[in-house]
């Protein structure tokens, strides 16, 4: 989903005009999509209505038609990993990741009066329930790696890869609730407690007890 104009990122003229292109595209299909429903819509529609030709179009979406829905997947990707590997000195993981999903429902997105709509657009089109959940495992994965890497634990390692999957779903399970903030607060700190008493306090390579847990992991 697309956001407002702000999220062009800086640099020339060239860049920006792409950016703003590029933007056009997305908000053009998500309207058409949500007006007359993802399988009636064509990718040249999308095309005209964007003043773009078709190949252009698949320049800046080369994956295809999901991808025009979920154009921030790869910009999501790398923020989710940016909240771990670039926190402050001293922050923990798990504050580092709560901070970023409060951020998240704070952000444009929740507001959007096409939010609803387009969660709703989701669920309703297996194409689109397909693309999404590889998009997700996507992130799952990447995060997984990035705390494995932080941490010192193998890529493979279990721990990790639980903590991934559980702190993505925190977004559906605050989405469900009438207090989003309050509800990833809370489910933050469970997994937070069940974080630190695996990971901060054991060491992975002995496989016993570490000797100094380290407070930022």
């Amino acid at each position: 989903m697309a956001e407002t104009i702000e999220r062009a990122e800086p640099g020339g003229r060239r860049e920006r005009k792409k950016a703003a292109t590029r933007q056009t595209i997305a908000d053009t299909a998500l309207r058409l999509f949500l007006e007359r429903g993802y399988e009636q819509v064509g990718v040249r529609e999308i095309a005209e209505g964007a003043d773009v030709s078709v190949s252009t179009l698949f320049n800046y979406f080369p994956q295809g038609k999901e991808a025009l829905v979920f154009d921030e997947d790869a910009r999501n990707e790398a923020t989710l990993v940016r909240a771990v590997t670039d926190r402050p000195t001293g922050q923990s993981i798990p504050h580092a990741l709560r901070a970023h999903l409060t951020g998240f429902v704070g952000s444009a997105h929740p507001r959007d009066p096409r939010f609803a709509d387009f969660l709703r657009l989701v669920r309703e089109t297996p194409a689109l329930r397909e693309y999404s959940r590889a998009m997700w495992l996507r992130h799952e994965h990447a995060l997984a790696r990035t705390l494995a890497d932080q941490t010192g634990r193998p890529h493979d390692d279990l721990i990790c890869a639980a903590y991934a999957r559980f702190t993505l779903e925190i977004l559906a399970f605050a989405d469900s609730h009438p207090d989003p903030a309050a509800a990833i607060d809370q489910a933050c700190l469970l997994l937070d407690q069940g974080w630190t008493a695996t990971v901060a306090h054991h060491d992975p390579e002995s496989g016993g007890p570490a000797a100094a847990p380290s407070p930022t992991a």
